[in-house]
């Protein structure tokens, strides 16, 4: 049996885009200016076991997952990692911080949720278009 892929809205498409050069970005930025051993120093000192190792894996996942989310490819797996990645961050760094990124506050969580917010949708979006999901 062959499987069409159904398009995708537009505005999807761009949300899509938008998110996956935002993370992609992110993931660009820690690991070409040294960022990955200070982050898993970070990761070390929360507890988590050979953090570098996690902080270099987390920084692959950006850099590699979010060309696939531009050509919408394996939308719903990576937007739900990159849920729990953020809601994660919320966790460890952004919740002590309270809500706001700038102005009110400094670091807190606004961004993080607003992403998960975007990934929620992109999730949701193509949920109906994943293989098991078609009639």
């Amino acid at each position: 049996m062959k499987i069409e892929a159904i398009p995708a809205h537009p505005a999807i498409v761009l949300l899509r885009i938008s998110v996956a050069a935002l993370l992609f970005t992110h993931g660009a930025a820690r690991a070409f200016t040294g960022g990955v051993a200070p982050f898993g120093e970070y990761l070390d000192s929360k507890g988590f076991p050979y953090g570098v190792v996690w902080a270099g894996a987390i920084t692959a996942i950006e850099l590699l997952a979010t060309p696939l989310l531009v050509i919408g490819r394996l939308v719903v797996p990576i937007s739900a990692y990159f849920i729990f990645q953020l809601a994660l961050g919320i966790f460890m760094v952004h919740w002590t911080q309270g809500w706001f990124v700038v102005g009110l506050g400094r670091n807190g969580m606004e961004y993080s949720a607003l992403l998960i917010l975007c990934f929620v949708c992109l999730l949701l979006s193509h949920w109906k278009n994943t293989p098991r999901n078609r009639q």
